[in-house]
């Protein structure tokens, strides 16, 4: 391959090896560092999928959307729908075409501004911006999705397109989101793709969009969270920004440094839209394999358990993810993401099942279901973990009240919570 179809991968400020991408062959490789190998340094790194060998890898077989053609854990660092969206009009604003872009160039410009601990090099220099501005990011955002638009190509300039592209937009998920970090003295708010200093807390924030759903979504997820925390589930610390925009602390910046997290497809290469290997007997065998504490073991039936009644549907495999400890070089569970009722409310469905199957189901989940699963993987006390699951659905209607969440909303929501234990 020609040099500049390789780059480096960055872990902790070191060159651990060499990815290329061969649009011909439709196929991956990956080098590991001589010197990082004998090092022996964080040997628990990527426990799956790469080979701990001095050779050249070769991978051809994560084709699709998912993982476009690269190792699954490196595709973790591609940007998501929404991401994919901004990075397509600010790279055609540069008068380039996006359909010629290789994956290898895509990460060249996540560089080092994605989620997790790996980087990417060489890197497309990206000029920081002084501060932000969220209500302004906002309508230029609702600009780019707004594709009848007329006006768009006016407004939608590379400046504009920088402006959004470099505060980060690669954080997971097809909601509108972004990356910032905020002073924890002055409360200045600055671009957080690159700043990782402990002087800050560092946020992703979901976008509210004008309420496109005929309600605000952000406010139905903080909901949640406080749920969450009211059960006991592991969850970073989250806010509204103006009583709209959900932000929570990122656990892949801590201490002021930044944290490798992988989720579960990325560790393994199951491919999360595909229903082969989606269910939660799956993670929990991960978990097991990646020799997490017991209590993560625990905390991750609580968390089924909570998205089950509390009708979180899409709880699929990127939607559970791990944190490596590098001191330790060990894996533990990485605290909850993405726990709300994901569907439109005013909308009625049809054969909805859930991304992640439970005892070879989808629908239908019963008691005898769950405490197959608790029984499997020794969970203690698992009717105790499920009542009170269950209780917390009685401050459903308190919460969203002090929310101001229509009531519609509210009720509507509430009717698709399941009890599992009466």
């Amino acid at each position: 391959m020609a040099k500049n179809n390789i780059i480096e991968v960055i872990v902790f400020g070191q060159e651990i090896g060499k990815l290329g991408y061969d649009v011909d062959k439709r196929a991956s490789f990956f080098q590991y560092n001589p010197e990082f190998l004998e090092s022996n340094q964080y040997t628990n790194l990527f426990p799956y999928i790469f080979k701990r060998i001095k050779p050249l890898q070769v991978f051809k077989q994560f084709e699709g959307e998912t993982f476009r053609g690269l190792p699954p854990m490196i595709a973790d660092s591609l940007p998501d729908m929404f991401g994919n969206i901004i990075f397509k009009e600010w790279f055609e604003a540069k008068n380039k075409e996006f359909k010629k872009i290789t994956p290898l160039e895509q990460l060249t410009y996540v560089s080092n501004r994605g989620m997790g601990a790996i980087e990417y090099h060489p890197i497309a220099k990206i000029p920081k911006s002084t501060t932000i501005n969220i209500d302004e990011i906002v309508e230029i955002l609702n600009k780019v999705l707004d594709l009848k638009n007329a006006t768009a190509e006016d407004v939608l300039n590379d400046a504009a397109l920088l402006n959004i592209f470099k505060i980060g937009t690669s954080a997971g998920g097809a909601r509108p989101k972004i990356l910032i970090s905020e002073h924890k003295e002055t409360g200045r708010i600055i671009p957080g793709d690159v700043e990782y200093s402990d002087a800050y807390n560092h946020f992703l924030v979901k976008l509210c969009m004008n309420e496109e759903w005929g309600y605000n979504k952000e406010k139905i997820e903080y909901a949640y969270y406080q749920l969450a925390q009211e059960v006991g589930i592991e969850m970073m610390p989250s806010k509204l920004i103006e009583n709209k925009h959900f932000a929570t602390l990122r656990y892949d910046r801590q201490n002021g440094e930044k944290q490798h997290v992988l989720t579960a497809s990325g560790l393994t290469g199951w491919d999360f839209k595909k229903p082969e290997n989606a269910t939660y007997e799956n993670v929990f065998k991960l978990a097991l394999d990646l020799k997490v504490p017991h209590r993560d073991i625990q905390e991750l039936f609580k968390r089924m358990i909570f998205n089950l009644v509390f009708a979180n549907i899409d709880d699929h495999l990127k939607n559970h993810s791990f944190i490596f400890n590098k001191e330790a070089d060990t894996w533990s569970l990485a605290p909850a993401y993405d726990l709300t009722y994901p569907l439109n409310i005013n909308f009625n469905y049809s054969n909805i099942a859930r991304a992640l199957s439970i005892n070879n189901k989808r629908n239908n989940i019963n008691l005898t279901d769950v405490l197959t699963i608790a029984e499997a993987y020794a969970i203690k006390n698992p009717k105790g973990i499920i009542k009170d699951v269950q209780k917390a659905t009685q401050l459903w209607g308190i919460l969203t009240k002090q929310l101001d969440i229509p009531v519609k909303v509210s009720e509507g929501i509430k009717k698709e919570f399941l009890i599992l234990i009466e």
